[in-house]
């Protein structure tokens, strides 16, 4: 038998793919959360009938119901709630592709990414929310 020279990686070229993968994780977590974002603060005030009256680029009144108020406070948590369980993700997938093998670290990151969901969820919930918050108080 003979026997096949192994190919070796240098730690120059693991240390450049580390970088790469981190950059990508970073970028699409971005990508994903102004996506998830805009889809969400979409579908909210596209539920909503009630929006503020906008001539060229500029609010006329300030809101002049409870449900506008609601409204807008929901749209703005929701934007949070994405922009930080974003951020969480990012963190995350950065923790799970570095953590080289460490179970420790290998479940911290898990543990992140989990939070993300939970973070996204949330916000996905948050209009339901609002309305059974509207039914409650009366609006």
């Amino acid at each position: 038998m003979t026997s096949r020279p192994r190919r070796t990686t240098s730690s120059s070229q693991i240390l450049s793919l580390k970088v790469l993968l981190v950059a990508l994780t970073i970028l699409g977590g971005i990508v994903l959360g102004t996506l998830l974002e805009y889809a969400i603060a979409h579908a909210a005030t596209a539920a909503s009938s009630s929006s503020a009256v906008l001539a060229s680029g500029r609010f006329l009144a300030a809101p002049a119901s409870l449900n506008a108020v609601i409204d807008n406070l929901r749209n703005v948590i929701v934007g949070l709630l994405v922009a930080l369980a974003t951020l969480f993700l990012t963190v995350g997938g950065v923790r799970y592709i570095l953590a080289g093998g460490d179970p420790g670290e290998v479940e911290a990151a898990k543990k992140t990414l989990r939070y993300a969901a939970l973070g996204y969820g949330i916000a996905v919930l948050a209009p339901l929310l609002v309305t059974i918050l509207k039914g409650i108080v009366g609006a």
